[in-house]
């Protein structure tokens, strides 16, 4: 048992990447046996991820979450900036420009609309919990567009740790509503084609959650809402804190 803590001690990234398959795998299984995905895996790995850092970074008395474990600190180097900038450009090179011209001018202006739209009641929401600061009020803005342009916004603009996890939070409550949501009022707003499911995708931006509402919805619908989703993702990550800072930097001054 010393030697099998010796290795693993020694191996800390590996020990990182199973602790997150496992988590993921389990979770993922949960959502299809348990609840017949009605959250999608990804969104309840990610809360469940955020417990044992919350819980973890307690116990230890640190800051990095259950990385401040000795056995667990392989995460600190997986949950850093190069893997979670790895993980982005891995998502948004799946995506096919000649894809998204299908949907025209209607998929351009549904992305412009659901970030703008997510970003600002973002911001509105960080204002009401009592922030004043441009950097803060980005974040948790950019959080709302997703759980994945939330923290690349934050580390960008060096938000503190905890303004991150409050966008990340932010974000996941988006995915698990839009999971939801989406089956119950597709037929209400006439998400039945190809091109709605385009601007659907363009305009809630959440991968997991729209993927996983439309695949409840009509599974046939899923790849059209997904290319968009994943544009919404990169586009979120190049404006949010460039161009949206800068805005909301001016509106402060």
């Amino acid at each position: 048992m010393t030697e099998l803590m010796t290795v693993l001690d020694k191996n800390g990234l590996v020990v990182a990447f199973l602790i997150v398959g496992a988590l993921t795998w389990l979770t993922d299984l949960f959502s299809k046996k348990m609840i017949r995905s009605r959250v999608p895996g990804s969104a309840i790995a990610i809360f469940l991820a955020l417990v044992l850092g919350y819980l973890g970074g307690l116990w230890a008395g640190g800051e990095k979450g259950l990385a401040d474990v000795p056995f667990f600190r392989g995460l600190a180097s997986l949950g850093g900036s190069m893997f979670r900038d790895f993980a982005i450009v891995a998502t948004a090179i799946g995506a096919s420009f000649f894809l998204i011209r299908k949907s025209g001018w209607l998929g351009l202006v549904s992305l412009v609309l659901g970030i703008g739209v997510f970003f600002s009641s973002g911001v509105v929401l960080a204002w009401v919990m009592g922030y004043r600061d441009a950097v803060s009020l980005c974040t948790i803005g950019a959080g709302a567009c997703t759980y994945i342009v939330g923290p690349v916004t934050g580390g960008a603009l060096g938000a503190s740790s905890e303004v991150i996890a409050l966008s990340i939070g932010t974000g996941v409550v988006k995915t698990i509503a839009v999971t939801i949501f989406t089956p119950i009022f597709a037929k209400k707003i006439g998400l039945s084609s190809p091109g709605s499911a385009m601007a659907f995708g363009g305009i809630m931006g959440t991968s997991s959650g729209v993927a996983a509402g439309l695949a409840a919805t009509d599974p046939k619908l899923v790849p059209y809402g997904a290319v968009t989703a994943t544009f919404y993702t990169g586009l979120g990550c190049l404006v949010c804190p460039s161009l949206f800072f800068l805005l909301v930097e001016k509106l402060l001054a």
